[in-house]
């Protein structure tokens, strides 16, 4: 396959790529509602920390899916959603009893971002197989374990995007992790066009593709944004964006610079490395205002 030309994601890039401005006089509703599925019983923040992010990035409604023994925790840390208690297997992740739950909000969403913190692979792609179908026309955000779902399905029918970092792309793709690392673009762009795709390989230089052809790069962030639940946070705000109405990249290449700004904010202001997760998405805010302006 032929390298495509990438474009820098840059400031320059997002003024002249805008995100879709709510109108003066809209509700919450014309922001859109996000559905973050994701939690278990032994990590319920990292279904918290998407949601609070995909609202800081402007969703208008938040529903928060996540394991029954998990759904208390989510709810008190973040009252401003609407939180399912779901069925759960016995190692606390969400299980196939969960879909009657799920079916109804398919029709009555924006945007929908599943896997943080989930856990059981086979019913977490079982849960992905079901819902895709019900989703043909939403933009999904797969992340962690429901990323897995590429190597049964092999090829996506519908706007899917996927948000792995160099060791997820190695083992989605067979790959060595070395050689994800060496050339990020070219893992991104082949993959894009063989999943039918978004494709965002996570890292140091950031590289975006489309299943056009079209990429994407960008350079930022910290060491201190390599923390736990800052994958989370990302994918909570992508999710948060496509609520809003942009494209898949599109919403992607401005989570991205989001993200990385946030990090280097707190960084100068807290030190390079021992911020944590759940201070990014205030600082994605005020980065996201200032980059709107």
């Amino acid at each position: 396959m032929s390298r495509p030309a990438c474009t820098e994601v840059d400031g320059a890039l997002l003024r002249a790529w805008p995100l879709p401005r709510p109108v003066p006089d809209g509700d919450k509703e014309e922001r859109g509602r996000v559905l973050v599925i994701g939690g278990s019983a032994e990590m319920p923040g990292a279904a918290t920390l998407a949601g609070i992010a995909a609202l800081r990035a402007g969703a208008g409604k938040l529903v928060i899916a996540t394991a029954r023994s998990a759904a208390q925790s989510v709810a008190a840390c973040v009252p401003e959603a609407r939180v399912l208690a779901l069925p759960e297997t016995s190692d606390g992740g969400p299980s196939m009893h969960a879909l009657p739950l799920l079916q109804p909000l398919a029709g009555r969403v924006a945007a929908v971002l599943i896997g943080p913190g989930m856990v059981g692979r086979e019913v977490t792609l079982a849960l992905v197989h079901a819902l895709l179908p019900l989703l043909r026309d939403v933009p999904v955000v797969l992340d962690a374990l429901a990323m897995d779902s590429v190597r049964s399905l092999r090829r996506f029918a519908q706007p899917v995007l996927l948000t792995p970092h160099a060791g997820e792309m190695a083992h989605l793709t067979g790959a060595s992790k070395e050689d994800v690392l060496a050339d990020p673009l070219g893992a991104a762009v082949e993959a894009a066009s063989r999943w039918n795709g978004v494709v965002a390989v996570k890292g140091a230089t950031t590289a975006i593709a489309s299943p056009s052809g079209a990429a994407w790069g960008h350079d930022g962030g910290n060491r201190g944004l390599a923390t736990s639940g800052s994958g989370d946070a990302l994918a909570g705000a992508v999710g948060g964006l496509c609520a809003r109405g942009p494209r898949l990249e599109q919403a992607c290449a401005w989570g991205g610079v989001v993200h990385a700004r946030a990090g280097e904010s707190l960084s100068a202001r807290m030190g390079p490395v021992g911020y944590l997760a759940r201070e990014l998405p205030e600082a994605m805010l005020a980065t996201l205002r200032t980059l709107e302006r």
